[in-house]
C-alpha cells in the first residue's frame, strides 16, 4: 500500500500535477487498494487543518501583508540606511538588514521576496549588476523562515507533535540567523570591492540614526512585543500572530498613515492565497501519512536505520544529505509534511535534542528554496528582475555556499542552536 502510494505520488508530481493534488490522489489510490473506507480521506483532511496552532500561519501572513500595504518597508529601509552609512556594497547591506526586519514580521521567504524585490530592485539596478542585486534580495528573503516568527517552524512543530515547541524552534533560529546576516553582509562587501561598485548611501551620522530610529521605533518594537510575548509565555504563537495583525494594522493606519480601508481586502486575499497553498498541502498529505502509520512505516524505518548504525551522528549525516537532495527537487512544505512524521521520532530514539534536529531539518530545506532546479525564490526573483535563470545563478551560488557553511557550523557546534532556547527554559 505504501509503495503504491509513494509511486503514484512520484509519477503524478513528475507529470507536473500540483503537489497538493498529487499527494491527495496518491492517498486516495492507497486507500482504494487497501480496502479502507474512502470516507477516511475527508475526515483526515478536515482534522489536519482544524488546528489552533495552524491558524498562526495565515495570521502572520496577514500581518506581513498589512505591513507592506502600510508602506512600512520604506521606514525600515531608511533606518537600515542610517545604520550602514556610505560604504561599498551599502545598498546590499541595507537590503539584508531590511530582509532581517521583514523576516521578523512575515516569517515567509516568498512574501519577503515579493516585498523586498519590488521595493529594492529599482535602486539595485542603478548601482549594481541586476544579477547581483537579485541574488542579494533572494538571500535576504531566505531569512524569513529562519528568523522568528517562522511559518516553516510552525509547520514542523505541527507535524512533529508534542516533541518540540514552536517557541523553542523560534529561539533556535536567532543566533544562526544573525550569523547568516553578518556572513552575507561580509560576502556582499567582498563582491562589491571585487566588482568595483561605488559606495552608496549617506555618510554615517548619529543624529540621522536617532531620527530614523525614532521614525521606525513602532516597527522595531513589533517583533519585540510579539516574539517576546510568545517566549515569555504571555501568549501562544497563534495568539501572538493575532496580536501581530492588530499591531500591523495600527502601524499602517495611524503611524505611517499609508494603509487605507480600500487596501484591506487585497491584503486579506493575498494572505489567504498564500496560506491556502500550505493548508492544501497539509490537508492532502495527512491521509498519506495515515497510510504510513497504519503500515508501521516509521517503526520499520527506525528499525532499519538503527540496524544500519547506532551512531546518532551518522544518522544525522544521512538525514542532512537526504534533505540536501530533497530540497533541490521538492517544495519545502511538502517535504515537512511527508518527512517530519517519519524522521522526528527516529531522532528522538537516537537521543538527539528535538529542537536541534528540528532546526537543522528546517534550515536544510530552507536553503533548498534557493537551489535549482526547483528553487522557488530563484523563479520569483527572475520574474521580478526580468532576468534569465543562468544570470541569477552566476551570482547566487556564493550565497548558497555561505548558507550551507552556516548549516555546517550549526551541525558541528550544536550550542549555536540550542544555547538560547535552553537558557529560556525550552
Amino acid at each position: 500500500m505504501t509503495t503504491l502510494a509513494i509511486g503514484l505520488f512520484l509519477v503524478l508530481a513528475l507529470l507536473g500535477m500540483p503537489l497538493a493534488f498529487s499527494l491527495g490522489l496518491a492517498a486516495l489510490g492507497g486507500l482504494a487498494y487497501s480496502g479502507i473506507e474512502l470516507s477516511v480521506l475527508p475526515q483526515r483532511m478536515m482534522h489536519a487543518v482544524n488546528s489552533f496552532p495552524l491558524m498562526a500561519i495565515p495570521l502572520f501572513m496577514l500581518a506581513g501583508e498589512l505591513m507592506v500595504g502600510g508602506q512600512v518597508m520604506q521606514r525600515t529601509i531608511d533606518f537600515a540606511n542610517a545604520v550602514v552609512g556610505r560604504v561599498k556594497g551599502g545598498l546590499a547591506h541595507v537590503t539584508l538588514l531590511s530582509g532581517l526586519g521583514l523576516a521578523s514580521v512575515t516569517g515567509a521567504a516568498v512574501a519577503g521576496a515579493s516585498a523586498l524585490g519590488t521595493t529594492m530592485m529599482p535602486a539595485m539596478k542603478k548601482h549594481y549588476d541586476v544579477g547581483f542585486g537579485s541574488a542579494v534580495v533572494a538571500s535576504a528573503s531566505n531569512l524569513g523562515p529562519i528568523i522568528p516568527p517562522s511559518a516553516a517552524m510552525i509547520v514542523y512543530a505541527l507535524m512533529a507533535g508534542s516533541s518540540v515547541s514552536v517557541g523553542g524552534l523560534f529561539m533556535a533560529g536567532v543566533v544562526p540567523g544573525i550569523l547568516l546576516v553578518v556572513g552575507m553582509m561580509g560576502l556582499a562587501s567582498y563582491i562589491a570591492h571585487r566588482k568595483g561598485y561605488a559606495p552608496t548611501g549617506e555618510p554615517f551620522s548619529w543624529q540621522n540614526l536617532l531620527i530614523q530610529a525614532r521614525r521606525a521605533g513602532a516597527i522595531i518594537l513589533m517583533p519585540v512585543v510579539v516574539i517576546g510575548g510568545i517566549v515569555g509565555g504571555v501568549f501562544t504563537a497563534t495568539e501572538g500572530a493575532a496580536i501581530a495583525v492588530v499591531y500591523a494594522f495600527i502601524v499602517g493606519k495611524w503611524v505611517t498613515r499609508k494603509l487605507s480601508w480600500n487596501e484591506l481586502p487585497g491584503c486579506m486575499f493575498r494572505a489567504a492565497l498564500t496560506s491556502a497553498v500550505v493548508g492544501a498541502l497539509i490537508a492532502f498529505a495527512t491521509p498519506l501519512t495515515f497510510l504510513f502509520t497504519i503500515e508501521l512505516l516509521p517503526l520499520r524505518l527506525s528499525e532499519f536505520i538503527q540496524g544500519f548504525t547506532s551512531n546518532p551522528e551518522v544518522f544525522l549525516a544521512m538525514v542532512m544529505v537526504m534533505l540536501l537532495i530533497v530540497g533541490m527537487f521538492l517544495e519545502s512544505n511538502a517535504a515537512y509534511i511527508m518527512l517530519v512524521p517519519l524522521f522526528a521520532p527516529i531522532a528522538m530514539a537516537y537521543g538527539i535534542d528535538p529542537i536541534y534536529f528540528g532546526f537543522l531539518f528546517v534550515f536544510n530545506l530552507v536553503i533548498g528554496m534557493m537551489t535549482p532546479p526547483v528553487g522557488v525564490l530563484l523563479f520569483v526573483m527572475c520574474g521580478i528582475a526580468k532576468i534569465p535563470m543562468s544570470r541569477l545563478l552566476h551570482y547566487v551560488w556564493p550565497f548558497i555556499a555561505l548558507q550551507y557553511l552556516v548549516l555546517l557550523l550549526c551541525w558541528v557546534f550544536p550550542w549555536l542552536v540550542t544555547a538560547l532556547p535552553h537558557a529560556l527554559g525550552y
